[in-house]
């Protein structure tokens, strides 16, 4: 955890790497933008309590080995796991959460700084298709510039930096409940639930949780921890039975909630309500205010919504009227996730448009492209069961290129700081468009991915010479022929720039 924290603050996307990059106020920014927020966790309750408090964050689920984080800290502390207090175990897991994510979001800005080559543009429908003047035929108007000069254009999320100094700001937390010396976390199971609602009936214990708030751009960070008493009314062995049956307690700290079917049990709580639902909000406010921001720099939810989006999602509650009947109860849902109507005649999903990673494998000896990382979509998503690049819906702030690297992480454990960018193609609809980022693995680097979330069903290095073989996504199997032939270019134009360098 120490080691996670340490590097990722020598490579935070302000003073630590490159701070010259981000403009200044003014240069391209069109106005005042809300500083991006990112929850390091998939908790429904947190997310909940931040929309409540007009904030709508992106969510990077951390993946955090919790064990392994708290055997790490006790060999620091010189004591065993079970002997760390709960007030400091949550505040040690809060903390591996935030700078877990906070690695991957130092890792992509790195990525995209280090990017190479051209964006190119595809415009079926004409250069004015944004303002609805488009020919409306397919007659392809293609420009293009260089990534540098796009990525000056579009700084993405290290734009709030020049407005506040600061930013994305990350949130991690964790929540343990204490009775009577026992430390209570998720009890998983049917069994331990029922054991540990029958011991807290009629009784009274503490849900301690630890809150840590980073900011990317400066490396600074907030530590905070709530305490809130609850007290349990006396309730039946049938009651338990039957909250259990709902599933409810199975996987929240202390086996109940005080804004679902379990508030019911619970007679009083003294401290942060917000605390016991697992982020106490007047803390985390305090920690932003701590950084140097107000708490009204990240409200990104007080603008006035569009038709567009009342008629894609429902924006309080986050559920996105998806193509598929049957998405998973688990799906996480961004900012950007939704529907749009396109001049194309066509609802393409992306609120802010989409993007994803082609990342190209390269024969050693040729350069030539040998293999490209696909994804088996799964069956539930539009066209399920075809093959395409990892790839999603742009989150509000982002830019294609740190887009394509998040999606290309969360889907397919792509890590960026194992990649080149060094290429991208975008197809402009106007209203909306998708961008195609291209990478390659750097040298003695050899990326291994797989799946790792809901949108895939495999994750896989498909040879080159096999892909017109496969069911392919519509968009990309209509694209491939030039891909085909752009990729070979990109990776040839890369063998020779690393030749001249290793000559130098």
């Amino acid at each position: 955890m120490k080691e996670d924290r340490e590097t990722w603050e020598k490579q935070n996307m302000g003073h630590g790497s490159g701070s010259n990059t981000v403009p200044k106020p003014g240069q391209g920014l069109p106005g005042r933008i809300p500083v991006p927020v990112i929850l390091a966790s998939q908790s429904p309750s947190r997310r909940s309590l931040l929309l409540d408090a007009g904030i709508r964050p992106a969510i990077s689920v951390s993946h955090v080995d919790e064990d392994a984080a708290l055997d790490t800290a006790a060999q620091e502390l010189g004591t065993g796991p079970g002997q760390i207090p709960a007030p400091q175990r949550v505040q040690i897991l809060a903390d591996a959460k935030a700078f877990a994510v906070a690695q991957v979001y130092s890792n992509i800005h790195a990525a995209v700084l280090s990017s190479t080559g051209d964006i190119e543009y595809c415009r079926p429908f004409g250069l004015d298709a944004a303002g609805g003047s488009g020919s409306g035929s397919p007659g392809s108007v293609l420009t293009r510039e260089t990534l540098k000069s796009y990525l000056d254009a579009h700084p993405g999320l290290a734009a709030s930096a020049a407005l506040y100094g600061a930013g994305p700001v990350i949130i991690g937390s964790d929540s343990l409940f204490e009775i009577s010396g026992d430390i209570y976390g998720k009890p998983h199971t049917p069994e331990t639930a029922r054991l540990r609602l029958q011991q807290m009936r009629g009784v009274g214990g503490v849900l301690w949780t630890g809150h840590t708030v980073t900011d990317l751009f400066t490396g600074k960070v907030q530590r905070a921890v709530s305490k809130s008493a609850v007290h349990f009314a006396d309730y039946t062995d049938d009651d338990i039975d039957s909250y259990i049956a709902t599933g409810e307690p199975l996987e929240v700290a202390g086996c109940f909630t005080l804004e679902g079917i379990g508030s019911a049990f619970i007679s009083s709580v003294e401290g942060s309500p917000s605390g016991v639902m697992g982020l106490s909000i007047p803390h985390v406010k305090k920690l932003v205010n701590s950084l140097g921001l107000e708490w009204r720099d990240l409200w990104n939810m007080a603008k006035s919504r569009s038709a567009q989006e009342q008629g894609s999602r429902d924006y309080l509650s986050g559920q996105d009227r998806r193509a598929a009947a049957e998405v998973p109860d688990d799906n996480i849902t961004q900012p950007g996730d939704g529907w749009i109507p396109c001049v194309c005649g066509h609802k393409h999903w992306g609120l802010n448009g989409a993007a994803g990673v082609m990342l190209v494998r390269t024969d050693p000896g040729t350069g030539r492209p040998t293999h490209i990382v696909m994804q088996h979509r799964a069956a539930w998503s539009a066209e399920g069961g075809t093959w395409g690049i990892p790839g999603g819906a742009l989150s509000d702030g982002e830019n294609a290129v740190e887009g394509a690297l998040r999606e290309s992480w969360e889907e397919a454990g792509i890590p960026a700081g194992d990649i080149q960018v060094i290429g991208a193609y975008c197809e402009d609809h106007g209203p909306w468009s998708y961008t195609t980022v291209i990478a390659r693995e750097k040298p003695g680097c050899r990326v291994e991915p797989y799946t790792r979330d809901d949108e895939s069903s495999e994750i896989l290095w498909i040879p080159v010479d096999k892909i017109p073989d496969i069911r392919l996504l519509s968009a990309f199997r209509h694209d491939w022929p030039y891909f085909s032939q752009l990729i070979g270019r990109l990776t040839a134009e890369g063998t020779h720039t690393d030749t001249r360098e290793a000559g130098e």
